[in-house]
């Protein structure tokens, strides 16, 4: 439990580092699992760009650390942090790196070392399925599903006992990489996700003007559907509202019937939704009403928490500290 002493308060604790592609995250999460600090800063993208080098994003990441660092420490004393975890690469598989997680892992040592206390570390999808499943009913299971919806990540995963398989996938692009496309095009600044789902969520989607996305088993193709929405725009006779409208809601189908053939052919009701896409609002109505007609128990992260963030990781470091 938390108390004050001074300005700083008192606790056991784990410091969280997560540096992902577009996110400097940080937290402090008590042995409680109770958050207590949660800073991020998002990384830089010049306008009219569809992303950041793995270069010049881990260059961002070593500029804000020390920062957010210094953040932690003016409001915690050194003393409640009992380890440290960071984010280590994406996916909890064999051969999975990107540059970017270096900076978090870095620092996480250089602290751990620093206060004398254990250092921790997991993947990026690990860290994001603790924190969305926070608080949920998915947080009581030991088989569930999962879909993890980010930037670069489209991924159906099977969780069962901590063990986590990919069992759909999109082959191309990403329906982040649809939404921040679409968005750039129309001149919206990149990540252009929360701005598309506020104009989406003005425009109803009175009638479909795009195909439903095709299935073949689990996986899918998107490529087609990014091709499809920038054809619309181009003809110049839709409004950007109208056009968001259009993605959003055959994004809505797209993850309804993937989820209902995921449920029907892996025998599992329980589905969890994360990732940056998964934080729109017209996202989670839409499945959420087409789930009322199915058996299908959706999940989603409380707000801000299926992005990117450090919280995740630091619940998995507390479950390795005080196990």
């Amino acid at each position: 439990m938390w108390s004050e002493v001074g300005m700083k308060r008192q606790c056991e604790a784990i410091l969280a580092f997560d540096t992902s592609n577009y996110t400097t995250s940080i937290a402090v999460v008590t042995r409680e699992n109770k958050i207590e600090i949660d800073e991020r800063a998002c990384l830089q993208v010049a306008k009219g760009e569809r992303g950041l080098r793995q270069s010049h994003a881990l260059f961002q990441h070593m500029d804000r650390l020390p920062g957010l660092i210094d953040s932690v420490f003016q409001q915690v004393d050194p003393s409640c942090i009992k380890g440290v975890a960071a984010s280590d690469r994406p996916r909890p598989v064999e051969g999975s790196y990107m540059p970017v997680f270096r900076a978090g892992t870095s620092f996480g040592k250089a602290v751990a070392s620093t206060l004398a206390v254990p250092f921790f570390s997991f993947s990026h999808q690990e860290g994001h399925l603790a924190s969305a499943a926070l608080g949920t009913e998915i947080e009581t299971l030991d088989r569930y599903l999962a879909f993890h919806l980010s930037g670069g990540t489209c991924e159906l995963l099977l969780v069962d006992n901590g063990i986590i398989e990919c069992v759909g996938v999109s082959k191309d692009i990403s329906f982040g990489q649809v939404i921040d496309r679409i968005g750039v095009a129309m001149g919206l600044p990149f990540p252009a996700g929360k701005e598309l789902d506020e104009m989406a969520s003005v425009e109803i989607c009175q009638k479909p003007l795009l195909k439903d996305i095709p299935f073949h088993g689990l996986d899918t193709n998107l490529s087609g559907f990014e091709t499809q929405a920038a054809k619309l725009w181009d003809t110049g006779s839709i409004k950007k509202e109208q056009l968001a409208s259009q993605v959003f809601s055959t994004m809505v189908r797209g993850l309804a019937k993937w989820s209902e053939r995921a449920s029907t052919q892996l025998n599992c009701e329980h589905i969890l939704y994360t990732g940056g896409v998964a934080e729109s609002r017209v996202l989670q109505e839409g499945l959420m009403e087409h789930m009322k007609t199915t058996q299908i128990k959706a999940s989603f992260a409380a707000a801000g928490r299926s992005s990117d963030n450090g919280i995740g990781i630091g619940i998995l470091g507390g479950r390795q500290r005080w196990r």
